[in-house]
């Protein structure tokens, strides 16, 4: 199995630990910890390993499933990447537990770099590409890549990078094309919960629906590594078995706050939350106009803004930035857009405010 180099990840690596700013980065910002009973007990595996069975019939119920219908992972990463293993090295079909048939994705792009290397590496992958500036999902396009060695269609919304929310009718379209061809829906469903009025998930749709989410970006608990799948029973089956592969069990800790953070105190977290990408979001759209810069307008905390004039594409207007003015922005390169850069706007807001007035410097510098 060969894999292309993650290029965000490779990019973040050479220059986020040096610079000033961290303006790359697509989730909400972090919640500090004394928000939350951090003693789980003893330091031993999670029993079962793939979450406690009350704590996943909490959760299920949520996509109107059972606690066999849903495995706790360590993040949305692996979430997805069990599920490629589980759909494309071993097939299962929908509420069954015998192999299926297909053996290819089709992945709606632009998007993060692993919902489409790695199944890329694992079988067969064909990109369907939104088209800019407003990054409208197509059915038909997506239905012309589609055929009975599908597997799996791949869709991440609302979208990182552009911030696109497609509409629950095209979901719902794309999940009626995965079922007449007997193949899933999977969608990475990790900004969610920073949308207003969030669309139903798509493991709630039925048997060839599969949701994966965390609580990374919307919650503010990246380091709390806790991510799930919820699907079909054959699905979650063969990739709980992969998952005795990866990493056993998910994180301890990350289970005991996702209890807490996903209980009563979820409302009030979602809703800090919301408001504070609501503000930054503002900032943002008046700085765009400043700079006299496109977008399309997102929800979530991602920004895929066009790169300025008097740069040669998205790799030298970030390497400029950082160089120059010691802020990490995320080339669109690394999506496949090199006329586009993607800036995350989830930060402290005196962080962000100190990053924009900086990446302006170094734009206005070049006119």
């Amino acid at each position: 199995m060969e894999i292309e180099p993650f290029a965000l990840e490779r990019w973040f690596d050479e220059h986020e630990h040096d610079a000033d700013i961290m303006l790359a980065e697509s989730g909400i910002r972090s919640l500090p910890a004394d928000r939350f009973d951090l003693d789980p007990g003893k330091l031993g595996y999670v029993i079962p390993t793939d979450g406690d069975p009350e704590f996943r019939a909490e959760i299920a119920a949520r996509y109107g499933r059972g606690p066999d219908e849903i495995a706790f992972t360590v993040g949305t990463q692996e979430a997805n990447f069990l599920t490629f293993l589980a759909t494309l090295s071993s097939p299962a079909p929908p509420g069954g537990d015998g192999p299926g048939t297909g053996t290819d994705a089709v992945v709606v792009t632009p998007t993060y770099q692993a919902l489409y290397s790695v199944p890329d590496a694992i079988g067969d992958a064909m990109s369907v590409p939104l088209e800019p500036p407003t990054w409208e999902l197509s059915v038909d396009r997506v239905a012309e890549a589609v055929d009975d060695d599908t597997a799996v269609i791949v869709l991440n919304n609302p979208n990182n990078p552009t911030g696109r929310y497609h509409d629950e009718g095209r979901v719902r379209a794309l999940y009626d094309l995965a079922a007449e061809h007997d193949a899933y829906l999977l969608c990475d469903e990790v900004y969610r919960g920073l949308a207003d009025d969030p669309l139903p998930p798509v493991a709630s749709l039925g048997d060839h629906g599969i949701s994966t989410t965390s609580l990374t970006k919307a919650y503010g608990l990246a380091g709390a590594r806790f991510g799930w799948l919820a699907g079909s029973p054959g699905v979650v089956d063969a990739a709980v078995r992969w998952k005795d592969y990866t990493t056993i069990s998910p994180s301890l800790f990350g289970q005991h706050v996702a209890e807490q953070a996903l209980g009563d105190r979820e409302g009030d977290i979602l809703s800090e939350n919301r408001a504070l990408a609501r503000e930054h979001h503002d900032i943002v759209a008046d700085w765009i106009a400043d700079h006299d810069l496109d977008w399309h307008d997102p929800v979530g905390v991602n920004a895929f803004l066009t790169v300025p004039d008097g740069f040669d594409g998205s790799r030298a207007f970030c390497r400029a930035v950082v160089e120059e003015a010691s802020v990490v922005l995320a080339p669109g390169d690394a999506f496949g857009c090199d006329d586009y850069f993607r800036l995350g706007f989830g930060h402290e807001t005196e962080q962000l405010e100190e990053g924009l007035a900086r990446v302006g410097e170094v734009i206005e510098s070049r006119r």
